[in-house]
């Protein structure tokens, strides 16, 4: 299949690569870094192995990049509005567009705009960073989970995860709601507490005070899902993910790069969305909707 990139970053330009690497047809929108990759190629320095891309189908412009059979959407959601314009060019009827992007909601926004493209939710679980111009340093993990979302074909869906598997991706596929609540476990409370405590994700875990904050947001994650009755996201699932970090490097997530790098920061999906949609449950996180009113206040300092 031939895959479109758009947001070739840490997640896009590691995800991306692979798929290169494995000898699929991909191609790759840049912005920064377009005239530096068309020259010298793209780098993945990765815990798995690194590898360079001599030559990388690059382009500046969607409308000059083929109709595509999968679109990977890696950008920050706050610019999900330049899809309007960037996404068309790639389409065809049977396009499927796959969102790597972090928060809930984010699929029926994008759905509104594009009511009849095939959606699927694509929620990585990778540390993986852009350090310089067409350089991306993976870390550690790197798995994917795919979730169908309005795809028709369920057939190509299964078909992408196994194009990833042979690509070195370990992939899996799950049901949408159980995904994007499973990714907000581990979401909600480290991006925004890196950034609110000016720290990285070992030092939340290290110091006994935040390591039972962490665990009580976590479970407020929980306790959302099982209201809306999300099934799979339960306190064995927490467990795990405080397991997990702790065993990962010292970690500063997207949203403490952003705030680092005067970004503007992903709060509404992340943040404003599923609490919205917990209240309007009936359930309420309140240590959660502290940490949102910090991260408004930090984002307007």
């Amino acid at each position: 299949m031939r895959y479109g990139i758009i947001g070739s970053g840490a997640i896009g330009g590691y995800y991306g690569g692979k798929l290169a690497k494995s000898g699929q047809e991909v191609h790759f929108l840049f912005r920064s870094d377009y005239v530096y990759v068309v020259s010298h190629g793209l780098q993945i320095d990765s815990c798995d192995g690194s590898f360079h891309l001599d030559r990388v189908n690059a382009y500046s412009r969607t409308k000059d990049m083929p109709p595509c059979d999968v679109v990977l959407v890696c950008l920050k959601s706050v610019n999900n509005h330049r899809l309007k314009d960037l996404l068309p060019p790639l389409l065809h009827e049977h396009t499927l567009v796959i969102l790597i992007q972090n928060g809930i909601g984010v699929e029926a926004d994008v759905q509104r705009d594009f009511p009849g493209v095939q959606l699927c939710a694509g929620l990585a679980f990778i540390c993986s960073a852009k350090t310089e111009p067409g350089c991306v340093n993976h870390q550690c993990y790197g798995s994917i989970n795919l979730a169908n979302y309005s795809c028709r074909d369920e057939a190509l869906v299964q078909a992408v995860a196994e194009e990833f598997r042979k690509a070195g991706i370990e992939t899996g596929l799950v049901e949408y709601h159980e995904a994007r609540w499973k990714k907000a476990v581990w979401n909600m409370p480290f991006n925004g507490m890196t950034v609110a405590l000016h720290t990285q994700t070992d030092l939340l875990l290290k110091n006994p005070a935040t390591r039972q904050l962490i665990r009580d947001m976590m479970m407020e994650v929980v306790g959302a899902a099982r209201q809306l009755g999300v099934k799979g996201v339960d306190e064995d699932f927490v467990e795990k993910m405080i397991k997990m970090t702790d065993e990962m490097p010292p970690y500063s997530p997207s949203m403490r790069l952003d705030y680092d790098f005067h970004r503007k920061m992903e709060i509404h999906y992340i943040y404003t969305r599923p609490i919205e949609i917990a209240r309007e449950a009936g359930f309420r996180m309140p240590k959660l909707e502290m940490l949102e009113a910090e991260l408004r206040f930090l984002s307007f300092s």
